[in-house]
C-alpha cells in the first residue's frame, strides 16, 4: 500500500471550460490526419499547382531494367562445359573461350536480352538501366570474394583492374555485380581489332606528319605502348519533339558600288518569318559518361578525337561480363544521368535542326534560328563499356601542357589523332605555298594580257 504522503499533489483544475473543437475538419499544410497519405501518394491536389512543377511531381520516377547477372555475383565465371573460371576472351570476336577445356560460347546481346531496340516511339519519363543508376561516392573501389575453392579472401580494386586470381587455387574472379561505384555497366562491346593492327594503324598516322611532328615526339614515339581501354558512354535512346522559328532571306538583286579599290557588293534579299516543327527517335546515342574524357578544353587535351572515331556497332553489345575486359584496362563512369541531361538535349537540338535543314533550302541567304523548343517525351538509357586503343604524348608548355592522343576505335580500325608539330614549319610552309600560289597567280595575269 503507497504512502499517500509520497503521492503527487493533483493537478489544479482550471476555472475556465476546455477549448470546443473545431467546426471545420483542418486540411491544410501542417494540419493533424487520422491517417498517413499511401507511401507514393501526394496529399496535395496537383491540379492546383502551377504547372511546372504539377509536371515535375507527376512525372513517372524512372524505371529501372534490371540487367544483373545473377549467376556471375559471386566473381566466377565458370566454363558452360567443364566449370573452370580461367575464362578469356578470343581477340577479334565476341567470343568467350576456356583456356582450360578451350570450350567457346558467345555473350548474350542485351538488343534482344532487354528488348533495347524496341517501341523507342512510345518511350514516357526516364527509363534507366540498373548499370546506369546513380552513384554511391560512398561505396568503395574495393570488392571482396570469398574463393569457394580454398576458402581464401580474393580483393579486386575495381579503380584498376576487373578481374583477379586467388593465389592459392588459381580461380579467377571478376567484378560482375552491379555495384554503385559506376565501375560495373549493362552492356560490354568487345574489342575486334587487334593491338598489332592498332600499332600499324598509328604508326601509319603518325608517318604521314612526321615532316612536321615535333622532334622530342619522333624521338619518343613508341606505338607498341598503346593501350587497349573500355571507356564508360552512356548509350540513350529518345522520343523527341522539337519548335524552331527564325528568319530566312531570299536573295532578289545583286550589284555593286564605287569604283576600284573602294568596289563593294550589295544585296538585297526578302526576308521571311520561318518556323518548323519536327517529331523524331533518337536511337543509340552515346555520350561519354566519365567527366574527365568529357571535358574537351582543347587549350589541355585533344580529348575531342575520340569523338571522331564514332560511331561504334553499339547495337552488337553483349551483356556485361567481366571476362571480356581481361587483359584491358577500363574507366569507370562518375556522371548520372542528370548530370548528362544538358548534354544530351544539346545534342538532340542539334539533330533537330539537321532534321529540318532539307525544309529551307529555297532561303537561298540561309535561315537564322532565334528560337528553340525542345520536349523530350521519354528517354532510355543504358551504361556501356566501347573499346579504344589509346597512345598519349604529353607535350610540355604553360599551364601543365597538352596531353595529346591517338584513338583508334576498337570494333572499325577508324584512326584519328593529334600530333605535336613544330610551329615555325608550319609557319615557313605556308610562307612557301602562299609564295608559290601567288607566283602562279601572276604567271596567269601576264599570259592573259
Amino acid at each position: 500500500m503507497s504512502d499517500p504522503r509520497n503521492t503527487p499533489p493533483p493537478l489544479p483544475r482550471s476555472a475556465s471550460a476546455p477549448p470546443p473543437l473545431p467546426a471545420a475538419v483542418l486540411d491544410g499544410p501542417g494540419s493533424p490526419q487520422d491517417v498517413p497519405p499511401l507511401p507514393g501518394s501526394f496529399p496535395l491536389d496537383t491540379s492546383k499547382l502551377p504547372e511546372a512543377i504539377r509536371n515535375e511531381i507527376e512525372a513517372p520516377d524512372p524505371v529501372a531494367i534490371d540487367t544483373s547477372a545473377a549467376e556471375l555475383k559471386d566473381g566466377l565465371n565458370r566454363c558452360p562445359k567443364c566449370g573452370a573460371t580461367d575464362i578469356r576472351p578470343k581477340l577479334g570476336t565476341d567470343i568467350l573461350v576456356c583456356l582450360y577445356c578451350r570450350h567457346e560460347w558467345h555473350g548474350a546481346r542485351v538488343e534482344e536480352e532487354f528488348g533495347l531496340g524496341e517501341a523507342i516511339d512510345q518511350l514516357r519519363g526516364t527509363v534507366i538501366a540498373s548499370g546506369a543508376r546513380d552513384i554511391d561516392a560512398d561505396t568503395s573501389a574495393l570488392m571482396t570474394f570469398k574463393c569457394t575453392g580454398c576458402g581464401a579472401e580474393v580483393t579486386v580494386n575495381t579503380e584498376s583492374t576487373m578481374t583477379a586470381r586467388c593465389h592459392w587455387c588459381r580461380h579467377v574472379f571478376g567484378v560482375n555485380e552491379q555495384i554503385a561505384n559506376g565501375a560495373v555497366p549493362d552492356a560490354v562491346l568487345p574489342f575486334h581489332i587487334k593491338k598489332e593492327d592498332a600499332v600499324a594503324r598509328i604508326r601509319q598516322f603518325v608517318d604521314k606528319r612526321r615532316m612536321f611532328a615535333l622532334k622530342a615526339f619522333k624521338e619518343q614515339f613508341t606505338p607498341e605502348n598503346v593501350v587497349g581501354v573500355y571507356l564508360p558512354y552512356m548509350i540513350v535512346d529518345g522520343n523527341v519533339s522539337a519548335a524552331v522559328a527564325g528568319k530566312g532571306e531570299i536573295k532578289t538583286r545583286e550589284y555593286t558600288r564605287g569604283s576600284e579599290k573602294n568596289k563593294q557588293t550589295y544585296y538585297d534579299a526578302d526576308v521571311y518569318q520561318v518556323e518548323r516543327q519536327v517529331d523524331f527517335t533518337v536511337d543509340d546515342l552515346p555520350l561519354e559518361s566519365s567527366a574527365e574524357r568529357g571535358n574537351l578544353d582543347t587549350r589541355a587535351n585533344t580529348n575531342n578525337i575520340i569523338n571522331t572515331i564514332l560511331p561504334f556497332d553499339t547495337k552488337n553489345a553483349v551483356k556485361w561480363n567481366a571476362s571480356y575486359l581481361a587483359g584491358f584496362t577500363s574507366e569507370k563512369r562518375n556522371l548520372d544521368v542528370e548530370k548528362l541531361r544538358p548534354r544530351l538535349e544539346d545534342q538532340l537540338l542539334s539533330i533537330a535542326r539537321a532534321q529540318v535543314e532539307g525544309t529551307v533550302r529555297r532561303y537561298d541567304r540561309g535561315v537564322r534560328w532565334e528560337q528553340e523548343q525542345l520536349e523530350v517525351h521519354g528517354t532510355r538509357w543504358v551504361a556501356m563499356y566501347l573499346p579504344v586503343w589509346l597512345y598519349s604524348y604529353h607535350q610540355p608548355g604553360k599551364n601543365g601542357g597538352m596531353l595529346h592522343y591517338i584513338a583508334v576505335n576498337g570494333r572499325t580500325g577508324e584512326t584519328m589523332g593529334s600530333v605535336p608539330v613544330q610551329q615555325w614549319k608550319m609557319l615557313l610552309a605556308a610562307l612557301t605555298a602562299g609564295t608559290i600560289i601567288e607566283a602562279l597567280a601572276i604567271a596567269f595575269l601576264v599570259a592573259s594580257t
